[in-house]
């Protein structure tokens, strides 16, 4: 990754290796559960399967806690355990979690007890369990990792944006290690019904990322969770090292609030960001996890702003949300895992409800069965309502 631009060029920052991952998703809780999930699809969106927050937290701290900071603590927990013995010094260790709403459920049942009750009978829990930095803070506290511990909150491209910042603090001497993730529980019906209302949601209730059908997105919750450490530190403790996390890039559409830029200006030249920042041009990329909505704007914008960047056909693409839904913030961040399982386990998993080819998208859409490969770069896109796009560059390690 690159920490600016000198007089000689580039100034590239130390090596960020991948050396944890954890998962909350509507495949069932872990990591496990979301490849064997991804590979044989059964489940489309919708709520999270088989999460007890009691296997991480105890009675009290579920009470006091927010659905969106439970999926977080509970995917950096198990992001932490599969990195192994850390170590880490508490004052160069940081969290940098996303989210897009916070803790919106808690918010909702709060104003429904005060319309119904009066105010007396709010809960005096309502303002730390729906701040969006609960998350992040519960994360840093349970750990007791005293560095830069923040939230970002950029709708949907939010999760990979801060996968993105969380590298940057490893890749700048900051930190050793930091946590980068996102999380989400917005399948509240206040939140579902305002999607509805603006039709981004799919009346059919199919997630159909890229196909001809495609009506709109089917939403879910969940959480996704990366341990960033120092290359260099990371080999010297023989930690396994999933990838290298080589570049990210942020830019803004500045175009409309909701619609993407009909000329995929800003996704273009994210991308375009992102490979120059991992030091690798188009032809190193061999492998794209799409945002692919499932939306017929979002989409077709994507493949458009893709083909200008790669040519025709380009690279294999997937879209992991034919299985996992729309998770808002947490999406970047789920996805940001699935692409790191492609180099892990060097296979692409298919794009679910991919059926009936749209004549304007041209892509190499991997679908029907999972695709063996021999992994190179893999680019893992998000773009987001308010025109915020984010993508993440991973490379094998070596």
């Amino acid at each position: 990754m690159q920490l600016g631009v000198g007089s000689d060029g580039p100034i590239r920052g130390r090596r960020v290796a991948i050396t944890g991952l954890g998962a909350v998703t509507c495949c069932g809780s872990g990591v496990e559960a979301l490849w064997d999930g991804l590979l044989h699809p059964s489940v489309t969106g919708g709520e999270v399967r088989d999460f007890d927050p009691e296997q991480w937290l105890g009675p009290k701290e579920v009470r006091q806690l927010d659905p969106f900071a439970q999926f977080a603590i509970a995917s950096a927990d198990m992001a932490v355990a599969d990195a192994g013995d850390l170590e880490a010094d508490p004052a160069k260790a940081g969290v940098i979690f996303a989210t897009g709403v916070g803790g919106f459920e808690t918010l909702t049942d709060q104003v429904g007890v005060f319309n119904e009750k009066g105010a007396r009978r709010v809960s005096p829990r309502l303002v730390p369990m729906m701040m969006a930095n609960a998350a992040c803070a519960g994360i840093s506290m349970r750990l007791g990792w005293r560095g830069p511990s923040e939230c970002i909150v950029t709708a949907c491209a939010a999760g990979t944006h801060a996968i993105g910042a969380a590298a940057r603090l490893v890749a700048s001497g900051r930190c050793d290690v930091a946590i980068g993730g996102g999380s989400e529980a917005g399948m509240n019906a206040v939140a579902v019904a305002a999607f509805s209302n603006m039709t981004a949601l799919s009346s059919s209730g199919h997630s159909r990322p890229f196909d001809a059908r495609r009506d709109g997105f089917v939403i879910t919750e969940g959480a996704g969770a990366l341990v960033l450490e120092d290359w260099d530190r990371a080999v010297a403790r023989g930690a396994t090292i999933y990838a290298e996390l080589a570049g990210a890039a942020s830019t803004a559409d500045a175009h409309h609030i909701t619609a993407p830029a009909p000329d995929g200006s800003g996704a273009i030249a994210c991308m375009e960001l992102a490979l120059a920042d991992a030091g690798i041009t188009v032809t190193d990329v061999g492998h794209i996890n799409a945002h692919g909505t499932s939306t017929p704007l979002n989409d077709l914008a994507e493949s458009r702003a893709i083909g200008k960047v790669f040519g025709e056909p380009g690279p294999l693409v997937t879209s992991t949300k034919g299985v996992t839904g729309h998770g808002l913030a947490a999406a970047g961040a789920i996805e940001a895992v699935a692409a790191v399982l492609t180099i892990h386990h060097a296979t692409i998993p298919p794009t679910a409800g991919y059926e009936e080819p749209d004549p304007e998208i041209t892509m190499r859409i991997v679908h029907g069965e999972p695709m063996a490969w021999d992994p190179t770069a893999v680019l893992s896109n998000s773009f987001g309502f308010g025109g915020h796009n984010g993508c993440l560059v991973f490379l094998p390690p070596s």
